[in-house]
């Protein structure tokens, strides 16, 4: 087990550490209880099982929490809990992000239901600490167990662990006590935990600066510049048949969410799952820059999407942990459309698909931050329409919206898929059309589409998402949340009395 003092040496910057830790007192202590501390004390050289402090991890400053396991496995008792929620605190107050360093057994036994209960007050200051839009990192290490898992170590805005780390609710042995066999195996590893979502990485100990200075890259980085970013004028796009963008959006080598982020986004941090143990390989969710603008992206995958695994409702459920990621940190959200439909299927079905389409809808019209959406290509359904609403409307040449693919509307309306292309005309999908009813604010040219120009096609795309975050981050929040409901208020309305007026 690695002492804490040389896991904070591994991650601060050298002779930046300093201890926040006032000395424990032992008050009545059972004797045997006593004779533990005391020997925990001499092996250690530690007065509690944690230690907390502040330094600097690549020229970021950072509050730090760790645990040491040699010190009777790393368990929380009332002396090292009040230590805990001291620092939090004092983190809150200095404005501090904060980075949790657990591994534990969970509570301190020989403490009883008094040092159980430490787990809700250090949870409390965790809330608070979230609650004023502070960063909250977490790096599992090997292991972390019981109630530490289950209250601090599960509740970080990312969390990363170490390779090979026993990472789980019920330790092993008192699975083998209750029920005299063993725990299965493979289950409670960090790396199990990544591959069912409820973990965002494994990585070992000496690369954590880099991820902690990539996120607070984001996290903490000033919202606005003083000048705006340069950007070409607002077009209105080239007026081509519908099904020509439909087919351009359809190319395998069109670029997506993944282009565009590697071409044009900065400090890119990709994230993984929901966090409840659900990952969807159709939706791509990131800590990122636009030029110096940080942001929480949420993109729908191309490369993800497939027959077989098409959109399902668990990458809604990811969507929605990056709405609330924005809204925890304080920081725009860009949402990048790219969908050929959600999945139709009995296990989408009874997850809850239309469910979480109407939640993600309600949270994206009432979310507190700025927000972007990209109609980068395919926008079909009710999968594409969850990420829609925002503040400003984004769309490229060739990006398309509608209920259903033209195929689909054909079928209903003419009982086959011939009329696909006349269906795609007269239902007004084109970002033309979007941007002359008031859905679509800026069409990002193509030249003549995407296919042919990925890179400098994504840097066009960069530079407008740029653009439109710092107009909206210069934005009273009043005035620009009443302004997004208002455009949607619209939008038929308007087209209706266009028409009239014709």
């Amino acid at each position: 087990m690695t002492a804490a003092h040389e896991v904070i040496t591994t991650v601060v910057d050298h002779g930046s550490w300093t201890s926040w830790d006032s000395p424990v007192t032992d008050e009545d202590l059972d004797p045997v209880y006593a004779r533990d501390l005391a020997h925990a004390r001499a092996v250690t050289g530690l007065d509690e099982a944690v230690i907390t402090g502040a330094a600097y991890v690549q020229g970021h400053r950072i509050a730090l929490l760790a645990c040491d396991f040699r010190f009777l496995g790393g368990s929380i008792g009332i002396a090292a809990g009040e230590r805990l929620t001291a620092a939090i605190r004092r983190a809150t107050a200095e404005k501090l992000p904060l980075l949790a360093l657990p591994t534990s057994g969970g509570t301190r036994m020989q403490e009883g239901a008094a040092a159980f209960l430490q787990m809700v007050k250090i949870t409390a200051a965790v809330v608070d600490h979230k609650a004023a839009h502070l960063p909250y990192l977490v790096y599992l290490r090997h292991p972390t167990t019981g109630g530490v898992f289950a209250s601090w170590g599960s509740l970080g805005h990312i969390t990363f662990a170490e390779p090979g780390a026993m990472i789980g609710f019920l330790g092993p042995r008192v699975y083998q006590a209750l029920y005299d066999a063993p725990f299965p195996e493979g289950v409670q590893t960090a790396e199990n935990l990544e591959a069912c979502g409820l973990i965002d990485g494994v990585l070992p100990l000496d690369r954590l600066p880099e991820v902690v200075d990539r996120a607070l890259s984001v996290m903490m980085r000033a919202r606005r510049t003083t000048q705006a970013p340069a950007t070409a004028k607002v077009s209105v796009g080239v007026d081509v048949p519908a099904w020509q963008s439909v087919c351009a959006s359809r190319r395998e080598d069109r670029p997506g969410v993944r282009e565009l982020l590697h071409h044009a986004a900065g400090d890119v941090l990709a994230l993984s799952g929901t966090g409840q143990g659900e990952t969807d390989p159709g939706l791509l969710l990131a800590l990122a820059r636009f030029g110096h603008l940080p942001c929480v992206v949420l993109g729908q995958d191309r490369r993800g999407q497939t027959p077989q695994t098409p959109l399902g409702p668990g990458a809604l459920r990811q969507a929605r942990r990056g709405m609330r990621l924005a809204a925890d940190l304080d920081l725009p959200l860009v949402t990048v459309i790219d969908t050929a439909g959600a999945a139709l299927s009995k296990e989408a079905e009874e997850g809850g698909l239309a469910g979480e389409i109407a939640r993600c809808i309600a949270e994206m019209v009432s979310l507190p931050v700025p927000t972007v959406s990209v109609l980068l290509g395919q926008g079909t359904g009710g999968g594409a329409l969850a990420l829609v609403p925002a503040d400003r409307v984004l769309a490229a040449q060739h990006g398309w919206l509608s209920p259903l693919p033209p195929e689909g509307a054909s079928a209903i309306l003419h009982r086959d898929t011939a009329h696909a292309a006349e269906m795609a005309e007269q239902q007004g999908v084109r970002s033309t059309d979007l941007f002359e009813h008031g859905l679509v604010d800026r069409i990002i040219a193509e030249h003549p589409d995407a296919a042919s120009e990925p890179e400098m096609f994504s840097r066009r795309t960069g530079a407008a998402i740029q653009a439109e975050l710092w107009a909206l981050t210069g934005e009273d929040p009043a005035r620009r949340l009443a302004e997004r409901a208002r455009r949607f208020d619209r939008i038929g309305r308007r087209h209706h009395l266009l028409a009239q007026a014709g």
